[in-house]
């Protein structure tokens, strides 16, 4: 298996993602910061996985604000979107 210490998402799936960011900012505000009908409408972790594995431009937007919220919440060195290795 191929190690990737300088990406901050290997080994996270994207349910552990999903179930962060609304542990952190709630579904009102993910909904917010990323605009899609799963996470404002009724929104579930199953719905929005069966979104986000579906559509490549919405998974990118969460992965992007999840490592925002990691650099926010940790104050770690963590590289932008595309990370570099």
């Amino acid at each position: 298996m191929n190690e990737q210490p300088n990406n901050p998402l290997h080994g996270m799936t994207l349910e552990m993602i999903i179930e962060s960011l609304v542990e952190h900012y709630g579904w009102g505000e993910l909904g917010i910061h990323v605009k899609i009908r799963c996470f404002n409408n009724n929104p579930t972790v199953k719905s929005s996985l069966a979104f986000l594995r579906k559509t490549p431009w919405a998974r990118a937007k969460v992965e992007e604000l999840y490592l925002s919220m990691l650099r926010e919440k940790e104050g770690k060195n963590i590289p932008a979107w595309p990370y570099s290795e």
